[in-house]
């Protein structure tokens, strides 16, 4: 019953298929930081307003909205990989069209294509990663996260640095780039499956009936009517060059990868979803009020553009994960409706922003900016109940929180059993057969528990297994056992997005049943996110009053306790 030893796989040892990819969602990552810089320059070059410059942003992000509607179906008909390659190639041809052009009316309408191509990349780019990763999901996340931080703190240093020999060169640096991750998506990445079931164009606009679903994506236009109002026109004010601005940029850009990927995780675990979207929108008020009243002052708007990082990082990561916890419908079909949504408020305020100083001053419509953050507080707070409801597992809504889905035969009630969880990851036969030992050695019964999980990454939510295959994974887990002599049963834990409800009602079953021990092995993507808080494992450990043990197949168990999670977290730095 004993199997080799299982070493932590690297996130970064992957197949030539993901690093194409991966290097894709860099650049397209960089896509809006990257023009920031310029902005300036092109109104200058081009003798236009700023109220007109302002359109790269609007017809961008409302063609962007608009193909939101409709990815799901081109990629269910024509496969992941050709949609991957049209975002691709739509994105090569628009962005050197737009170097090309010689009027701001021209860059707008290319910047129009270049959304069409954004949709088609964005919306079958992580599903193509953990397609084509090696090692489980969990290392293609951690990739994907990594160059979602990368683009989004490199585009304005790149940006600036273009931008500084001409306002074309962001642009075609971008087509350049992209060419080259054209080309290598075409020779490595393979052939992928085309879905079973094909989705419907009006998909997304009839899950918008939903009204959770309905209030998390006007809560979202809500705040990126702010956010994109502050990203169209804070360079302005700043009175600074492309290089300058490529750097305050830059700046903001790490505060908002930092806090998107490994303090909003946290946050979320320790106080709820709702209280900290709450907190962090009135955050984000206050800045832009700071900026509208200082915006004379150009430090004042440097530092306080910096400093909205934080809170732009947080509400990125939060309001998806709200999202996906209240909405009822398939994930991807979710991502589509939010994001047509969310997009449509930030292609309309440079729009409306533009008309709004032409009118006024610059500093109104930064405060209409502050406004539509605080307005976004009570159109949360109506759905605080179904939010609440759904991170707290409560019957109004328990088929959209994690659930447990007996595969095979159940358990026999008031039997004493050791669980334990595993994932869709290689090392799992081995952790597997580490718990059968704990449970013979303590004359339990076992259980199995496979977690199948939605990853959730910005905007995007893609399913790493079926249904099927996570049955399936259990099913060959319980043959295996049984041509072995040992006696199991087996259950599929769904969970979306949010590791830390997953690992709290993995915690709620042990009570229920009375387990003698939780086993759980670990996790492929290292021991600094598995011993995170608001991780899993910390979630399962921190809820649950049986004993939870980290089993691995050449040591002996170890009890997972507050003080021992501190120590695996501090010897993982």
């Amino acid at each position: 019953m004993s199997a080799p030893h299982q070493k932590v796989a690297s996130p970064f040892k992957q197949p030539k298929a993901v690093w194409a990819v991966a290097f894709a969602c860099v650049i397209s990552f960089m896509g809006i930081g990257l023009v920031d810089p310029i902005l300036p320059a092109l109104a200058s070059s081009l003798h236009a307003t700023p109220s007109q410059v302002s359109l790269l942003f609007t017809s961008y992000l409302i063609v962007t909205a608009v193909a939101m509607l409709i990815v799901g179906w081109v990629s269910s008909r024509i496969g992941a990989k050709h949609t991957l390659i049209a975002g691709l190639a739509v994105i090569v041809v628009f962005a050197a069209l737009a170097g090309m052009s010689g009027s701001i009316n021209g860059i707008v309408g290319m910047r129009a294509g270049w959304g069409l191509g954004n949709a088609l990349f964005i919306a079958t780019s992580l599903a193509v990663i953990v397609a084509s990763a090696s090692g489980g999901f969990g290392g293609a996340i951690i990739l994907y996260e990594t160059a979602l931080g990368l683009g989004i703190a490199v585009g304005p240093l790149l940006g600036g640095e273009l931008g500084a020999i001409s306002w074309r060169g962001p642009f075609f640096g971008v087509a350049a780039l992209m060419a080259i991750a054209l080309i290598a998506t075409v020779a490595f990445v393979p052939q992928l499956p085309k879905p079973a079931k094909r989705t419907s164009p009006l998909a997304p606009l009839a899950a918008l009936r939903h009204r959770g679903l309905l209030t998390m994506g006007i809560m979202a236009l809500l705040y990126n009517w702010g956010f994109f109002t502050m990203l169209g026109y804070a360079p302005y004010p700043m009175e600074l060059n492309a290089h300058e601005l490529g750097l305050v940029f830059t700046g903001w850009g790490l505060l908002v990868a930092a806090f998107s990927v490994f303090f909003a995780p946290r946050l979320q675990a320790r106080y709820g979803t709702a209280p900290v979207l709450y907190a962090n929108l009135v955050g984000l008020g206050i800045v832009m009020a700071v900026i509208a009243a200082g915006v004379d002052t150009p430090s004042v708007v440097i530092t306080a553009v910096i400093v909205s990082g934080i809170f732009i990082g947080i509400n990125n990561t939060l309001t998806t994960q709200a999202v996906m916890l209240v909405s009822p419908v398939e994930r991807p079909v979710a991502s589509s409706a939010y994001g047509f949504v969310r997009f449509i408020g930030g292609g309309l305020a440079p729009y409306a922003a533009g008309k709004i100083a032409d009118a006024t001053d610059l500093g109104v419509p930064f405060y209409v900016g502050a406004a539509t953050f605080l307005l976004a507080i009570p159109v949360l707070a109506s759905g605080h109940k179904l939010l609440t409801a759904a991170e707290q597992r409560s019957t109004e809504a328990e088929h959209l929180t994690p659930a447990l889905i007996p595969v095979g035969k159940r358990a026999a009630q008031g039997e004493a059993s050791v669980i334990v969880a595993v994932g869709n990851h290689p090392g799992a036969d081995a952790v597997v057969d580490a718990a059968a030992r704990l449970a013979h050695d303590t004359s339990s019964a076992l259980e199995i528990v496979h977690v199948q999980q939605t990853a959730v990454v910005e905007e995007q939510a893609v399913d790493t297994e079926t249904d099927e295959q996570a049955r399936a994974a259990v099913g060959a887990h319980l043959a295996r056992l049984t041509a072995q002599g040992v006696s199991a049963t087996g259950q599929v834990l769904r969970s979306v997005g949010d590791h830390a409800a997953a690992g709290r009602a993995l915690a709620a079953h042990a009570d229920r049943v009375h387990a003698r021990a939780v086993a759980i092995g670990r996790s492929p993507r290292g021991p600094l996110a598995q011993f995170a808080d608001g991780s899993f494992t910390t979630a399962l450990a921190h809820g649950t009053h049986r004993t939870v043990v980290l089993v691995d197949p050449q040591h002996t168990p170890r009890e997972l306790t507050a003080t021992t999670i501190a120590e695996l977290r501090t010897a993982a730095h």
